[in-house]
């Protein structure tokens, strides 16, 4: 049976490999909706934590990343 911390936050975001991290945002985005409309206080309190400690692990691990110029919006 697993802790009840590693029920609610998983294995840390620095413990997982790039291929893993990877798995773990995109999961994390897919649900992100039906967690936030259908999931409890709790559930939704979780999964933005979560979604923080895996993106920040993103960030940290990939600080180049290359922004579609399409995505980008003027300043100001």
């Amino acid at each position: 049976m697993r802790s009840d911390v590693a029920y609610r936050s998983g294995i840390p975001a620095a413990a997982l490999s790039n291929h893993e991290l990877s798995r773990e945002l995109a999961s994390l985005h897919r649900t992100r909706h039906d967690t936030f409309v259908h999931g409890s206080d709790s559930a939704l309190a979780n999964h933005d934590h979560r979604s923080r400690e895996l993106e920040l692990e993103y960030l940290r691990r990939f600080p180049e990343r290359d922004p579609d110029p399409r995505r980008l919006r003027p300043v100001g």
